[in-house]
């Protein structure tokens, strides 16, 4: 007998067995009973989450010789041949290997000719946003005004992709991802129809690596059950799936946040001997700062870690600040998408680790947390003087020095903390190999305009070409992030071109200039 991969053995054949979408597969049911199914639908959502599965039950539903409550008999004449893939009136057409207008033109000369046995010719056309433009032109005029015994099912994973004049002539189902729960009852529920022996952690993990899509849940089951031994265990998993071991994760993570050089590269020479992906390595390392982050925030640790893993994030969560572990998800995030095009991965991913394990890097909040716990532990001497006279003068000079220069002082950061602060965010471009940025943001002043907004000052002008650059959305966004972790909160970016600035003043002052005084109020 030949063999059936899981996920299509176990692929739903009522709209009752699809997991996850009641919300859409009680309104198919309630169209078909009702016999007001309409002439084209288009199915939405995510890989393997049962768009073609309940395109296909709907097809056999709605020809079926004796439907129970909207669901297919699967055992009339109709039912079967569908179910054997020998029904010529249901069509199963994959848009990915036939895109041309010529297909479609094929479909537009079909759907002229009745069925054979069936009540409804039905095309399932998988994968539409695949089609060419001219194949979706093709298609409109019938996909608007079918025949009557004629009916279409689009089904995509990229709605985005269609035009909006296919849109509008289908009604649109949006499939939700599943539920990790509902995963697991559905994997427990395959693993003991088919002897399948399992730990509940095991199946909890494969539902998280599936992603919401049942088709991959499936799959990676039947991955891990065909070895010697017929039993699922969560190390199995691991070792198949190509995940690293939960210490190694924990061990970099408390070496980034420790900054230990170290023993982050004693972790990183095991992984790359054991020749696991980098990539994979660092989203699990994300996955865990993550978590981390939930911890901090809502004290909520997932179910999926043992007792003593949740010690492990415990202990981590209190040398951790929500600053210092946002700004290494950024910086991972940055080195993923390195990896992704570099031909020496190795080296990129080791020099990423090292550069969060430094010390340069750390977070505004962790600067002044080491400031405050080193007054607090009477570290720092402060000195004071009672000279009432010289703090008078001290005032009074003050007072005079923001007189003098009232602009500077009201909207700059101070000289010297203005200098420190953008500097360390050039810097950081630099680092970050971010070239276009740095090129362009050299010979830049920051200034304060406001405790929310920092304004980038341009002092030989801004060409059009420097601001395109600069106001690219990608580019604004890495800015912003870099200021705001200097500045321990969230603010937003201003361009200020200030020769520009200064050419629009001269030229109002010079058509203004009628022998009149005239007092300006801003």
């Amino acid at each position: 007998m030949q063999y059936t991969a899981l996920y299509r053995k176990f692929r739903p054949m009522t709209f009752s067995e699809i997991v996850g979408q009641e919300h859409i597969t009680t309104t198919l049911k309630n169209q078909v009973i009702a016999d007001r199914v309409g002439h084209a639908y288009l199915f939405t959502g995510c890989r393997g989450c049962g768009k073609t599965s309940s395109a296909k039950v709907l097809a056999r539903a709605i020809n079926c010789l004796n439907p129970k409550d909207g669901e297919p008999c699967n055992e009339c004449s109709i039912c079967k041949a569908a179910l054997e893939g020998s029904l010529t009136d249901i069509v199963e057409m994959d848009a990915a290997s036939n895109n041309g207008v010529d297909d479609i033109r094929a479909i537009r000369d079909e759907v002229n000719f009745l069925p054979t046995i069936a009540k409804y010719r039905v095309y399932i056309i998988d994968e539409v946003h695949m089609l060419s433009i001219g194949a979706f032109n093709a298609l409109l005029k019938t996909l608007e005004e079918p025949p009557k015994h004629v009916k279409f099912i689009l089904a995509t994973t990229e709605p985005q992709k269609l035009p909006a004049t296919i849109l509008s002539r289908c009604q649109r189902f949006d499939f939700k991802r599943i539920s990790e729960e509902e995963i697991v009852k559905n994997l427990e529920k395959v693993c003991k129809e088919c002897k399948i022996e399992y730990s509940k952690s095991a199946l909890e993990l494969i539902a998280e690596l599936s992603e919401g899509a049942m088709r991959d849940a499936l799959s990676i089951l039947e991955r891990c059950s065909q070895g010697e031994e017929n039993n699922i265990t969560e190390e199995k998993v691991k070792d198949l799936v190509g995940i690293p071991k939960l210490e190694y994760i924990s061990g970099m993570c408390k070496a980034i946040l420790e900054y230990d050089v170290d023993k982050s590269l004693e972790i990183s020479n095991e992984i790359i001997l054991e020749g696991k992906d980098l990539g994979n390595f660092i989203w699990e390392i994300i996955k865990y700062v993550k978590d981390l982050m939930i911890l901090k925030t809502a004290n909520s640790i997932s179910n999926i870690y043992s007792v003593s893993d949740k010690e492990v994030l415990q202990k981590l969560s209190e040398i951790s600040t929500k600053d210092r572990l946002l700004d290494i998800i950024y910086k991972l995030s940055d080195l993923e998408n390195e990896l992704k095009w570099s031909s020496q991965k190795n080296i990129i991913f080791q020099v990423g680790i090292m550069r969060l394990c430094s010390k340069e890097n750390s977070t505004l909040e962790e600067r002044v947390k080491n400031i405050e716990n080193k007054i607090a532990s009477g570290n720092i001497n402060v000195k004071v003087e009672n000279n009432t006279s010289k703090k008078q003068s001290i005032e009074q000079s003050t007072i005079s020095r923001q007189n003098v220069d009232n602009n500077m002082k009201k909207n700059n950061i101070s000289e010297k903390k203005s200098e420190n602060f953008w500097d360390n965010v050039i810097n950081k471009l630099k680092e970050e190999r971010k070239a276009m940025i740095y090129s362009n943001l050299n010979n830049t002043r920051a200034v304060l305009l406001d405790d929310m907004t920092v304004g980038i000052e341009f002092l030989n002008g801004l060409s059009s070409f420097g601001r395109a650059v600069i106001e690219k959305p990608e580019n604004m966004n890495e800015i912003k992030k870099l200021v705001s972790i200097e500045c321990g909160k969230d603010m937003r970016i201003k361009i200020i071109d200030v020769k520009e600035n200064k050419e629009n003043d001269n030229s109002n002052n010079e058509n203004l200039n009628i022998g009149i005084d005239v007092n300006y109020i801003e």
